[in-house]
């Protein structure tokens, strides 16, 4: 069974979210525009897959910028897609714009 994308709808659930989570928190930051939403629908495939391979080693948190603009602010993320790895409410890394699988993969594994 695939392990869930936790899609937050305000600000309040993404911090009730991270803080609720054990470990590290893939933040993934997605745009509602329309020149981000073939990036985003791309990545969203791949947020998934890695929320399943990592399992309990890894929250995965997809967040739209327009309706929780806190959390983008708080993380400086301008564009989308965007991810952040968060490990005890900060961010230890950050990667804009859309990755390949192995990127995904790679940018994980350094940090994790």
């Amino acid at each position: 069974m695939a392990r869930r994308v936790h899609q937050p709808l305000e600000n309040q659930e993404f911090d009730f979210i991270l803080g609720m989570a054990e470990g590290p928190v893939l933040a993934y930051f997605v745009g509602t525009w329309p020149k981000a939403l073939e990036p985003c629908r791309a990545m969203d495939a791949l947020v998934a897959e890695a929320a399943e391979e990592y399992g309990p080693r890894l929250t995965a948190v997809r967040t739209d910028m327009t309706r929780c603009p806190g959390p983008t602010r708080r993380f400086e993320v301008a564009g989308a897609p965007t991810v952040v790895l968060v490990k005890e409410g900060a961010a230890v890394a950050s990667h804009a714009g859309a990755m390949s699988r192995a990127e995904l993969r790679e940018f994980l594994e350094a940090h994790l």
